[in-house]
């Protein structure tokens, strides 16, 4: 019996095994890097060990080490990192170690993609032909570039000029090498408008093989899933889809001689048809929904498949709807740019139950981040995962959508809005969801902030009145005077935000004998204020602002929306003012390479500096036409976010500067 879990692996997931765990009376063991030593997975853990450098959690040799060390008997791999190397699933075992996942063989059979979809159709589920990047002509455009080894997005293009078709396969290769150390990649037709429809299998020693369900993830960015769900709304509607999908993925099992925990992944079209993709050999980001909607511990299954429990002879019924919503650390409207910093709170408002079942109408919370997490270039940007279950999915998609729209995450930008946009949307409410779902709709929209125009007004009158609170209390001496009081009539105060959108906020105010005076906010009277709270009243209906302060960014939380403000500095520092045509790093990154040299002529979009950060390319480019003026990085170097990368010059700029 399994007494002592480490789990080889980080954040929200590592925290799920242990939460599993604790409850079977399990002792857990954490891995840690540097980057991670105050992350909440470390501090759950019954012990700690630390891994040496930022990539130690790919170094099997040094996870092996960690758990002999603690006294671990198994080790789960949760998912990334080596949670697919059979390299690694070998050396646990080798070990003496229990490895709680599938056979060896499996993991490799499965490893890579190319291999997996030869085996698949030799066992007689259906594929998506594979090609050779090599030799695709514009006939067979558009086609997918794929990482051999990976998933989860890195090391994917979509190609649709022939003529680009090699610098992205490049692309694709360094992505792949960098995320999964094999940089083999191949192409496979694109179906621009497809369904990402993937089923939950489980097997054991004894020949039980399950088909739990299916899950819909279509809703995608970068090739990356950010809201996924169970059931699948395109297999409810197809008559007999369900029954072949189990079937094929029962077959995809079979063939290899699966057990414990995995994923057989499909791409079907609006008629039902559907190729197999990949098989993922391990748990699932997304399998929160599965469990909501079974009432099964997948994590729980595993650790017993691991034990060489046997299996039901069938899995049990599902009902209800689950949908998970991914929180990540990044800005969509500029192009998805990840973010990294210091989360300062975290709170879901309705989140009784973390990691774990429930019944009823509810909100589950995986997450790996807590009040105070930095968050990390070093690493994948998912910084926790919405669960929400109802008896039906428009019911579901309310219930996630307030429980985001009022969480308060302060500190880095996230996706938050952006997933509220998407569970309100008519298109998604009605079932109508694909993989091209953001071009359909229009991603501007999509990205577009909870709080209008209005809201952010009235924030900016609650931050100034709270502002003035906090002063007051923070003051040394007469602290019970308005701040700005006169014994004679005086002008107001005035306090300055920018909001996230860079524009600027001016809000006056003046202390009178009856009470407070808003000079440009008409029609808007205080009606309390406290450092942390201000209620405003605006046509007869008073609304709550919670204020929160962290050095010169103000966060203020509301039921009409969220709102982030820098304080405008009244003086600002000499020289902070940056030259026209510098181009800022956007995120903390390495740079990889570059795209032009000091003097050299460019034009508007070329690409100039790329930078690598949690694993992805991000390629900075010129602003418009012009000459590289500025240069003042090299490959290799690490940057801040903010950080002057280069300048592009126009000629009549130029003259006299090279």
């Amino acid at each position: 019996m399994i007494t002592r879990v480490l789990v080889a692996n980080r954040g929200e997931i590592a925290r799920r095994v242990f939460a599993t765990c604790r409850r079977l009376g399990i002792a857990t063991v954490a891995v840690y890097t540097d980057p991670d030593a105050q992350s909440p997975h470390v501090a759950e853990a019954d012990a700690r060990v630390r891994l040496d450098g930022n990539s130690g959690y790919l170094d099997s040799d040094q996870v092996i080490a960690a758990a002999q060390a603690s006294g671990a008997d198994a080790i789960h791999p949760g998912y990334g990192f080596l949670s697919e190397n059979p390299v690694f699933a070998k050396a646990v075992i080798d070990a003496g170690l229990t490895w709680i996942g599938p056979p060896v063989a499996a993991v490799a059979s499965m490893g890579s993609k190319i291999e997996a979809k030869k085996m698949m159709a030799a066992a007689g589920v259906p594929v998506l032909d594979e090609l050779d990047p090599e030799t695709v002509t514009q006939a067979q455009l558009p086609v997918l570039v794929k990482a051999s080894a990976g998933g989860g997005g890195r090391g994917m293009r979509v190609v649709t000029d022939l003529s680009e078709l090699a610098g992205q396969v490049q692309a694709a290769r360094r992505e792949a090498q960098s995320a999964f150390g094999d940089p083999t990649v191949f192409c496979e037709r694109y179906l621009p408008t497809g369904h990402h429809v993937e089923v939950q299998v489980l097997g054991d020693e004894h020949g039980t093989v399950w088909a739990v369900g299916e899950r819909e993830c279509s809703i995608q960015r970068r090739h990356q899933k950010i809201i996924e769900e169970a059931p699948s709304p395109l297999v409810e509607r197809i008559a007999g889809m369900r029954e072949r999908l189990f079937q094929a993925a029962r077959l995809a099992a079979e063939a290899i001689g699966y057990t414990g925990a995995g994923t057989v992944e499909f791409l079907a079209d609006d008629d039902g048809e559907f190729y197999f993709l990949e098989m993922n050999t391990r748990l699932q980001v997304e399998h929160p929904v599965t469990e909501l909607t079974t009432g099964l511990d997948l994590v729980e299954l595993q650790l017993a498949v691991a034990d060489g429990e046997r299996l039901d002879a069938e899995p049990p019924t599902a009902r209800g709807h689950s949908i998970e919503a991914r929180i990540y650390a990044e800005d969509p409207a500029r192009n998805w740019q990840p973010q990294a910093g210091l989360v300062h709170k975290f709170e879901v408002p309705g989140a009784t139950t973390p990691f774990g079942l429930f019944t009823g109408t509810g909100i589950r919370l995986d997450s790996g981040i807590a009040d105070a997490s930095s968050v990390s270039i070093h690493y994948d940007p998912m910084l926790a995962k919405v669960i929400s279950y109802a008896p039906t999915r428009r019911r579901a998609a309310h219930v996630l959508a307030d429980a985001l729209a009022r969480t308060r995450l302060h500190g880095v930008r996230t996706n938050r809005d952006l997933l509220v946009n998407v569970l309100a949307h008519q298109a998604f409410l009605d079932g109508a969801t694909d993989t091209a779902f953001f071009d359909t709709h229009g991603l501007a929209e999509l990205a577009a902030p909870l709080a209008g125009q209005r809201t952010v007004r009235l924030a900016a009158v609650a931050a100034a009145l709270a502002d003035a609170a906090h002063n007051r209390a923070a003051a040394t001496v007469m602290r019970d005077i308005p701040s700005g009081w006169r014994n004679v009539v005086s002008g107001g105060q005035e306090k300055t935000y920018r909001d996230a959108a860079e524009q600027e906020h001016r809000v006056a105010y003046l202390f009178t004998r009856d009470g407070v005076a808003l000079p440009d906010d008409d029609g808007v009277a205080l009606v309390s204020a406290r450092p942390d709270q201000v209620v405003l009243t605006e046509g007869g209906v008073s609304t709550t602002f919670a204020v929160s302060r962290y050095g010169t960014d103000i966060f203020v939380d509301s039921p009409l929306g969220s709102v982030q403000f820098t304080v405008t500095p009244r003086f600002p520092e000499p020289g902070s003012a940056v030259e026209k045509g510098s181009l800022l790093a956007p995120m903390p990154g390495s740079v990889i390479r570059l795209g032009a040299a000091l003097g050299e002529t460019v034009t508007a979009g070329q690409p100039l500096v790329w930078l690598e950060a949690m694993k992805m390319e991000h390629t900075i480019t010129a602003p418009s036409d012009g000459v590289v003026t500025q240069l003042d990085v090299i490959v290799g170097q690490q940057v801040d976010v903010g950080t002057v990368l280069a300048r592009v010059a126009n000629e009549d700029e130029t003259e006299g500067e090279l």
